[in-house]
């Protein structure tokens, strides 16, 4: 089994080649011949779920109000959920029907296993571990704002919401999406 610090050793490899072909791919450089430049593919499967499949109704219903999904939603560039759209994967916003303001965002990646292995990574290092996720998953709150990850493996789960005030705020939502990803998966955490 490889250790977390090979690990991230291999990650800051890959990142930094990653990094290099963007750059690449983003300056559009002429080097005197007709050759496109390259770019940068999606790793990512498409998540073939609908965003009410993923997160249905009466999961939202647990916090005391009416959401509609936001079919115009566009995520913030840089973002998690904009970085998932870009492989391919499912954003979906939901928002409160009394309050536009109070929303919901999910963001379901179905990627191949050494991506995987560079976000947990990564949010290992931030840390905020939450074992009740029923796989790997971390928490964060910034602003007011709750943010959950969680790795179903090979989809990475990622939510945010001014209505996720500790690990516990996201769980509904994070037990509805893995149970659509992985119907017939285990309870035991990965690891």
């Amino acid at each position: 089994m490889t250790t977390r610090s090979r690990v991230r050793a291999i990650s800051v490899a890959v990142l930094t080649a990653s990094a290099s072909l963007a750059l690449v791919a983003c300056s559009g450089g002429h080097s005197g011949t007709a050759t496109p430049s390259a770019t940068a593919a999606p790793v990512g499967k498409r998540v073939t779920q609908t965003c009410t499949e993923l997160l249905p109704a009466d999961a939202l219903s647990v916090y005391g109000k009416t959401f509609e999904l936001d079919r115009t939603f566009e995520p913030a560039k840089g973002s998690p959920a904009a970085r998932i759209a870009e492989q391919r994967g499912r954003v979906c916003e939901f928002a409160a029907t009394d309050d536009t303001s109070t929303t919901i965002t999910l963001a379901v990646a179905d990627l191949p296993e050494k991506s995987l292995t560079n976000l947990k990574d990564a949010l290992y290092e931030r840390g905020g571990s939450v074992p009740t996720y029923r796989v790997e998953g971390y928490f964060s709150l910034t602003d007011g704002v709750g943010r959950a990850d969680a790795f179903a493996d090979p989809y990475w789960i990622t939510a945010s919401s001014p209505l996720f005030t500790e690990p516990g705020g996201a769980q509904p939502v994070m037990d509805a999406v893995r149970s659509a990803v992985q119907p017939t998966a285990s309870a035991t955490p990965a690891g």
